[in-house]
């Protein structure tokens, strides 16, 4: 959960806080919050600094910083660590079980360069799990929700897989491969609970394998993207339309031949890269080499994050979870309840497509001065009718945004609501989504 960087001990914690004097993170450490006192380390534009713990809710990503004395000899512990980890310059943080980089720079000059011109991010600790066989197409129709009947070879789908209550398993990015050979892209943190129910749900004649080890996932991303990639290739990687992907891409200077698809959790133009791990960090020099002129940079976590939440690209544990639908969290696109397939989930997300489900996923806009961080109260006349999944302020935009998941008859553009921020109750409009579009 640590890492010892000098004098400091820095740690992360994403999760939504609800009791007010331990959070999950000081449960974990069995220690004492108010005995604490601690200063935050501020990465984004966040306004919070020099508070005690259990009065403070968090943004999106941020670091607790302590002096050793109060903590001893706490260790990293048993992280895993992706094959670019070595070649980090980066401030890193416990994700899902994994060091990961949270800024190299800063999260808004990422932000902003991502955008702008192009940033590359290591994303290995995504799963990969490989399903193929006569009965896979049947089979997949069945675990997931959106129709997999539709796609080519060579074409990516993003689909959800769902509890039979409707909940949401995980949301994930399927490549056809092959007739009959398809590659699931899980979420990191999801990896080996995907993977059991996928097990647990097998039928017919089908082999399921966790092939994530195999993998080094690289993405780069922004409007710089294609001329940059295309300087490491002869492929003609215009010819890769959205959600489309080359298999076996040579790549000057690479031993091996690389997975490319025009996919991405930005918002912006760019791809995503799957290779063979011995190649990762071959593969990100090349990448930063050839993207100098470009102005390209490593990108990490926190502006991942802020990129996505632009976007409206739902992250699973905020946006969806066990408890949220895909309908709730505005994914009708992704959930085909007409396919022949009666996959797990569909009865219940069938009438919340009919009817209408009791809560939905909408922006938030703050009117008043602050900022709505995961987990805070959204109230109407007094009364809380929903929480805020993700919020900060907008890097593009410069607003103070949310996305909140409340009650239906309140999801209206232009509804006056109000955020429990702390100990203020301020006023939020709803606004529509995506908050950022690129041109």
């Amino acid at each position: 959960m640590w890492r010892r960087r000098s004098k400091y001990v820095c740690a992360y914690e994403s999760l939504r806080q609800k009791d007010s004097c331990r959070t999950p993170l000081w449960r974990e450490l069995d220690l004492e919050p108010p005995k604490m006192q601690v200063t935050l380390l501020v990465l984004s534009n966040f306004q919070v600094s020099g508070q005690r713990i259990p009065n403070v809710s968090f943004g999106i990503l941020f670091f607790y910083v302590l002096n050793d004395n109060l903590i001893g000899g706490m260790r990293m512990g048993d992280l895993k660590r992706t094959p670019i980890y070595p070649v980090y310059d980066a401030k890193t943080v416990d994700f899902g079980g994994w060091e990961m980089p949270v800024q190299f720079v800063g999260i808004k000059d990422e932000h902003h360069t991502t955008r702008e011109k192009a940033g590359l991010f290591d994303v290995s600790h995504m799963g990969e799990v490989l399903v193929e066989g006569p009965d896979s197409e049947a089979y997949l129709q069945k675990m997931l929700t959106n129709d997999l009947s539709k796609v080519s070879v060579n074409q990516a789908q993003y689909t959800i897989m769902c509890y039979e209550d409707g909940g949401t398993v995980d949301d994930l990015i399927v490549y056809k491969l092959d007739e009959k050979k398809y590659l699931l892209v899980l979420n990191a943190a999801n990896v080996e609970k995907d993977y059991e129910w996928l097990m647990k749900h097998v039928e017919g004649d089908v082999k399921v394998q966790n092939v994530s080890s195999q993998y080094v996932q690289l993405a780069i991303q922004g409007p710089k993207a294609e001329a940059i990639l295309q300087t490491l290739t002869d492929e003609d990687l215009s010819e890769i339309k959205f959600f489309r992907f080359k298999q076996d891409v040579n790549l000057k200077g690479i031993e091996n031949g690389a997975l490319i698809s025009r996919t991405g959790y930005t918002g912006e133009d760019g791809f995503e890269i799957y290779i063979h791990h011995e190649s990762g960090i071959d593969l990100w020099k090349a990448i930063l080499k050839a993207g100098e002129a470009y102005g390209v940079s490593p990108i990490g976590l926190g502006a991942r994050d802020t990129l996505r939440f632009e976007a409206n690209l739902a992250l699973y544990g905020q946006e969806l979870s066990k408890d949220i639908t895909p309908i709730e969290a505005g994914l009708n696109f992704a959930v085909k309840v007409k396919k022949d397939a009666d996959f797990i989930g569909k009865t219940v997300l069938a009438e919340q497509k009919q009817n209408g489900p009791k809560r939905k996923l909408v922006g938030i806009e703050m009117i008043d001065k602050g900022i709505p961080r995961h987990g805070y109260d959204v109230l109407k006349d007094g009364e809380v009718i929903g929480f805020i999944t993700s919020g900060t302020q907008s890097p593009t935009l410069g607003k103070n945004l949310g996305l909140a998941l409340v009650q239906s008859e309140y999801a209206e553009e232009n509804q006056l609501l109000d955020i429990q921020v702390r100990k203020r109750v301020l006023q939020a409009k709803v606004v529509p989504t995506p908050f950022y579009k690129r041109k």
